[in-house]
């Protein structure tokens, strides 16, 4: 049993390992997202300053460790088999729901997956220990309060949540006060962000920029430097002391000598916002890896720390020997927290993943329009139209001449970003500071807050604060930001559900479930990491849209534009026949499964066209208006038309779906050989016509092959009446001959469309 033991802790830190790479891979976004989205500096730039960041986060973690240790259970009342099958049963847990929530693209977070982990699985051991009469040492039977360590879970998880709502609130707030104070047009490093040209006054400038920058600084420095030094041995008591006793002089000297400095260097012309994103950038990736290191080696160290314990004093009594020595604080060699903070940097550094910075937050935040990763809801809708009401009944309280002078500190028209930032370096600093200051505070308090959200909920609360969510893309990040959030909950609830179910299992299961659950997990990481790297590739057409999105030349725009449109219509196309050709095929051969994945790759061909369109939409703002409109009807025309062929093959679906799921009579063979003839020549057809042959052509054989097939429907109807045919199979049939006509006449208006849109 003592080899089982040390292939699960053997195990555990090999998962440790990968759980440093793929987190810090999934998370790098959190603090590389703002310097990049405000293009401060080269991404290699960017990326030298967060590894120095990670590394010295991660080893000064140490006091994290507890939360794995004692913070959510009370280990003194488990013995060392319980304490094991927990924690593989958190690793087994947090291995599944990677593969499941990246299989469906849902957003998760590895701070809350851990802790509810270990809360589902503590709470499976307490629950099996009350059930059997475990008692203390004194004698009296245990309580659940007795074995969880309820208060610090109560507290952990508050933490979690309340930083939520608090990072959003700060954000809006800080960021709204920072561009009450700096508007859009501002001058800084001796130029203007005034698109007029205006410099403004050097005085003023610098001491704005000196003093934002003296205060930013500042609180870096004390939450990440002083606040997250204080549980490491480089702090002696007398130091902590001092500290502790002049704390508001420190912070007070702090803003006065920074912001000098920093007023100093603006008047030189010097590069400060710059400096001061990319500081944040350091201090986020510290309070990361010093808070979220817990997350990924905080389970297999405690584990191996038990090991050695069980194999010194533990006589080989698993079931018996109980694990006291866990209650005490944490303790981690250096050399293991120097490990992983080198595993972390090169994950950052090599993974490609982590190359691919521009993600969901600077997609929702984002200053101008794009991409709309999400679609709207219902919830979205009711909150933009209350959000509506509510700022305008605020707004007619406030005098109309503060009224417009404040709306003139948030008109973004006027400014000039830099090529292919997302939003400002006011914001790009606010984003940094804040959501570093927030995480570094929880790691003090030794509160593992979610870094992903409170950094996303941040750069939300700041962009809606600068106005980002505009009339036309408001539902759209709203409905995103509820996506994410609800990720989030689900993945709690998951989290405990899950990992108290497999630590069930593995508790009764012993030998053979711990063996199962290895090989399980082994499997699952595999499928992921090839899934992902299937599902990871960017399409041709949305790097076009980037280019769109970045370019600033009216006529580079409309020329870009016309590829991704003629792109879209061909990758469409495609689609569209491969659907068609499967769909008929599973009917006629009665093949289900094949005709509920066709029905799925309809839904999701539906919903990608509906993307598309929404980018396109959106790059035809940045053409010239003039040309906007002569194009847009055509346009219209096309994309509708591609969307109704779409819609055909969905009304084709359902019926022969529900025909062959309920198990009727098939079309006779007869019909079957007849209609294939011709549907290999639509499919020809639409091939013909995603190869881009001459429109004209191609609308004229449309033309004809949906006359012959109105002939055959016909001929179909007469057959009805006048032979003894299974009626429901022939109608069926016979709306799969409909509808197929109906894809020949949406094929002729989207080439004729796009013939007119192209020329």
């Amino acid at each position: 049993m003592n080899t089982l033991f040390l292939i699960i802790v053997i195990f555990l830190i090999v998962l440790a390992v990968f759980d440093l790479m793929v987190g810090v891979s999934n998370d790098a976004v959190n603090f590389l997202n703002s310097a990049i989205g405000a293009r401060v500096a080269r991404y290699r730039t960017v990326v030298a300053i967060a590894a120095i960041g990670v590394f010295i986060g991660a080893a000064l973690s140490n006091g994290m460790m507890d939360v794995a240790r004692n913070g959510i259970m009370t280990p003194a009342y488990f013995s060392f088999y319980d304490v094991m099958c927990v924690f593989l049963a958190v690793m087994i847990t947090d291995v599944i729901l990677l593969d499941v929530f990246n299989t469906l693209g849902m957003p998760t977070s590895t701070t809350v997956s851990m802790v509810f982990e270990l809360l589902g699985g503590a709470f499976a051991i307490a629950l099996l220990q009350i059930f059997h009469g475990a008692t203390a040492t004194d004698g009296t039977l245990l309580s659940l309060g007795d074995l969880l360590n309820t208060e610090k879970a109560i507290s952990v998880i508050l933490g979690i949540f309340l930083s939520v709502a608090i990072a959003f609130v700060l954000g809006m707030l800080v960021q709204w006060v920072a561009r009450i104070v700096f508007s859009f047009t501002y001058r800084v490093n001796g130029r203007t962000t005034d698109q007029s040209g205006k410099l403004g006054s050097l005085v003023a400038s610098s001491l704005k920029i000196g003093i934002f920058g003296g205060v930013s600084v500042t609180a870096i420095v004390w939450f990440l430097l002083i606040n997250g030094l204080k549980g490491s041995s480089l702090m002696t008591p007398e130091v902590k002391e001092i500290i502790s006793q002049h704390t508001w002089l420190i912070i007070g000297g702090g803003m006065a000598v920074f912001s000098v400095l920093m007023t100093l260097l603006s008047a030189m012309k010097l590069p400060v916002l710059k400096c001061v994103v990319l500081f944040g950038t350091f201090a986020l990736a510290m309070a990361f890896a010093g808070n979220d290191l817990v997350n990924f080696v905080g389970v297999p160290l405690t584990g191996l720390e038990a090991f050695q314990d069980y194999m010194v004093n533990g006589n080989g009594e698993a079931q018996n020997y109980m694990m006291r020595s866990l209650m005490e604080s944490a303790h981690t060699p250096p050399l293991y927290l120097f490990a992983a903070g080198v595993v972390m940097v090169l994950a950052l550094v090599f993974s490609k993943k982590a190359q691919n910075v521009v993600k969901t937050s600077v997609d929702l935040s984002r200053q101008d329009e794009g991409d709309e990763m999400f679609g709207s809801s219902g919830v979205a809708r009711t909150l933009v139209r209350t959000s509506r009401s509510i700022a305008s009944g605020l707004t007619a309280l406030v005098p109309s001449g503060v009224s417009r002078w404040i709306d003139s500190r948030f008109n973004a028209d006027v400014a000039i970003l830099k090529q292919g930032a997302a939003f400002d370096e006011i914001r790009a600093a606010v984003n940094l500071v804040l959501a570093g200051a927030l995480v570094a505070l929880g790691t003090s308090l030794k509160l593992p807050l979610s870094t992903t959200y409170v950094t996303f909920m941040v750069a939300m609360g700041a962009s809606l604060a600068d106005r980002a969510w505009s009339r036309e893309s408001a539902v759209f990040r709203i409905t995103g930001v509820l996506s994410v959030i609800g990720g989030w909950f689900i993945t709690a609830g998951v989290a405990f559900i899950l990992c108290f179910l497999v630590c069930i299992a593995l508790f009764f299961g012993s030998f053979m479930a711990m063996v199962a659950a290895i090989a399980l997990a082994i499997f699952l990481l595999i499928r992921s990491h090839l899934n992902y790297k299937k599902s990871n590739k960017t399409s041709e057409a949305d790097e076009l849209f980037d280019r769109i999105i970045r370019s600033s030349d009216k006529a580079e725009c409309w020329k870009l534009l016309r590829l991704h449109v003629t792109l879209t219509i061909t990758n469409q196309l495609q689609l569209v026949a491969e659907t068609y050709k499967s769909l008929t095929d599973a009917f006629f051969y009665e093949d289900y499964r094949m005709l509920k994945r066709t029905t799925a790759m309809t839904e999701n061909q539906r919903k990608d066209i509906k993307r598309q369109r929404r980018k396109q939409i959106v790059a035809q703002r940045r053409i010239d208006p003039v040309l906007s409109i002569e194009k847009g009807t055509w346009y219209f025309l096309t994309i509708n038309s591609l969307a109704q062929m779409v819609y055909c093959l969905k009304r084709m679906g359902e019926p022969c779906l529900e025909h062959v799921g309920n198990n009727f009579s098939p079309v006779p063979g007869r019909y079957i050989q007849e209609f294939l003839q011709m549907r290999n020549e639509i499919l020809q057809l639409i091939t013909r016509a995603s190869h881009a042959e001459t429109k004209d052509l191609i609308r004229g054989d449309a033309n004809k092959m949906q006359s012959q097939l109105s002939d055959y429907r016909q001929t179909i109807i007469h057959d009805i009446q006048a032979k003894q045919l299974n009626i429901e199979s022939m109608t069926v049939f016979l709306n799969l001959v409909q509808e197929s006509q109906q894809i020949l006449s949406a094929l002729r208006h989207t080439m004729r469309g796009l013939n007119k849109f192209e020329e």
